[in-house]
Parts: structure tokens; sequence; C-alpha cells
């Protein structure tokens, strides 16, 4: 479905959301863990079947979070193998209880599906039969040269539908 300009403005500030409000702090999501610097997958980092050792997400910030979000939306991705690109790596939420511009999501540990408190599994990684099954699978291209990344949402929910705030992609490395 295509917006206009003018039916974007009012559904933005439907939502809370004005111009320049969106203009003052931009949606963004960085790695909260030094092992992670988004150019290689750290060591140990990548799925169990090529040696991972207790692979999980890297932990993020995001800042410039819209005032109405109440859930984050994480889909993890393989950019190089179609498949598992768009969230074929897993997609899960985490619920935003009061607004908040900042948060610091910690690590989810792969191949798992006990999420820890405020994650939900909106869809587990689309291929168990390559390495284990869960929420996320862990870089798992055996060392090929594949790029990974996580496109994080910033979303409304009502209960009946999902407005996407924002959206950003932060690359987590190549393995």
């Amino acid at each position: 479905m295509k917006y206009n300009l003018t039916t974007l403005f009012s559904l933005l500030t439907f939502v809370g959301l004005t111009p320049s409000a969106m203009a003052e702090t931009p949606f963004i999501a960085s790695l909260n863990d030094s092992h992670w610097d988004g150019k290689r997958i750290p060591a140990g980092q990548q799925c169990l079947k090529f040696g991972g050792q207790q692979p999980a997400t890297p932990a993020l910030n995001i800042t410039g979070i819209p005032q109405q979000t109440n859930l984050l939306i994480l889909e993890y991705s393989d950019r190089s193998y179609e498949p598992m690109n768009h969230g074929g790596h897993g997609r899960m939420a985490y619920a935003i209880s009061s607004p908040a511009p900042n948060i610091q999501l910690p690590a989810v540990a792969g191949h798992s599906v006990e999420l820890p408190t405020g994650f939900m599994m909106l869809e587990a990684h689309r291929n168990p039969k390559w390495d284990k099954a869960g929420a996320y699978m862990p870089p798992c291209s055996g060392g090929r040269g594949n790029v990974y990344y996580v496109t994080v949402k910033a979303v409304h929910y009502d209960g009946v539908k999902t407005v996407v705030l924002a959206k950003t992609v932060l690359e987590m490395g190549e393995f």
C-alpha cells in the first residue's frame, strides 16, 4: 500500500510522532559487547555444527526509541544465503513496559526456546535440520564469508495491528 505524504504524517501523528520529533533522535542499534565488532563473528559465536561454544546474539544498545513503542522486533539474518535472509535466523520481540528512549538488550542464547524475561519468539530459525532448533540460530555458514545482520524495528502493537515506527539494520559480521 502506498501512502502520500499527508496520509503518512497523519498516521505518524496518530501514533504520537511528528516530523520534528522524528528528526530529533535517530533510531540506532549498536553492539554492546566488546567481542562483537560488526566485521567478523567472534570465535565461539557460530552455530554448534561449526564449533560454537555457548553462542548467543550480541547484546545491543537501542537509542532514539519512539515514545509510542511497546515492542522491539529483532530479525536475525544471513544476507548471503537467501533462504536464511529476512529473519531466517530467528525473529523475536522484546516487550517495553514503559516508554524509554534508550534500552540495553541482553544477549539471547542460541539454539534455545527459553528466552530472557521480556523476550518472546515470533519465529524460530528456519533450518532446524541444519543445526539445533531454537529461537535464534547463530551464524552457521561454516566460515565461507557469509554476512550476518539484525534488523531492529520499533513498533506499536495495539492487540490488533502493528505499526512500525522506526527501523534500523545493524551489521553483526562475517563468518
